[in-house]
């Protein structure tokens, strides 16, 4: 497919939230603030050797901060945060989306972290293929990544149990907190071969 020119993502009508089996999935709203701050303070310790933001721990206010920022881009389709929550009990159990967006081609990356009480229950998983359908059907897409610290070997099983292929690894491609150089595992689905038509 090509794209027209005059092609503008803000004016894609794509719903807020979905589901899946065991989770909620939408975009963030004004109030996930206290949500989110709480899960990454329970999580910090994990989350803060692969994910930057946790390297200092946010006040109630920078989150919200964060969260309403988060809502502004997803209106504009120029970053798509999801928040994942539990079906059953709606507590917040972490985060997601579709990232690094190219529209022209039709390429996203999928992020995620969840926090550690919920770790081990396949919820990460069960999110990433939510969001690749949400992604095909919605969104048209034609390219899927996900990318980790190539150490990051429970994140590299997420993709791996979602069915992605490992590409290849980018090797010292950033530095991480320790200014270590680090290598990134770049893993893909696209279209025809692996998903859609």
């Amino acid at each position: 497919m090509t794209e027209s020119s005059s092609f503008n993502p803000i004016m894609l009508t794509i719903p807020e939230s979905f589901h899946t089996e065991r989770l909620s999935i939408r975009a963030p709203q004004w109030g996930d603030g206290a949500a989110v701050n709480e899960a990454v303070r329970e999580s910090a310790e994990q989350l803060r050797l692969w994910l930057p933001f946790a390297e200092k721990i946010p006040s109630l206010e920078e989150s919200e901060v964060t969260v309403r920022k988060a809502r502004l881009q997803y209106l504009e389709r120029t970053d798509m945060m999801l928040h994942l929550r539990d079906r059953h009990t709606d507590d917040f159990v972490g985060s997601s989306g579709l990232h690094r967006i190219d529209w022209n081609a039709r390429c996203f990356e999928i992020g995620y972290w969840i926090r550690t009480s919920r770790a081990g229950e396949g919820l990460m998983t069960e999110a990433v293929r939510g969001i690749e359908q949400f992604a095909i059907t919605h969104l048209e897409a034609n390219r899927l990544e996900i990318r980790c610290d190539a150490r990051n070997v429970r994140s590299a099983k997420v993709a791996e149990r979602a069915g992605y292929t490992l590409e290849g690894i980018l090797r010292k491609m950033r530095r991480d907190s320790t200014g270590t150089l680090v290598d990134c595992m770049v893993f893909s689905k696209v279209r025809g071969s692996e998903f859609g038509g």
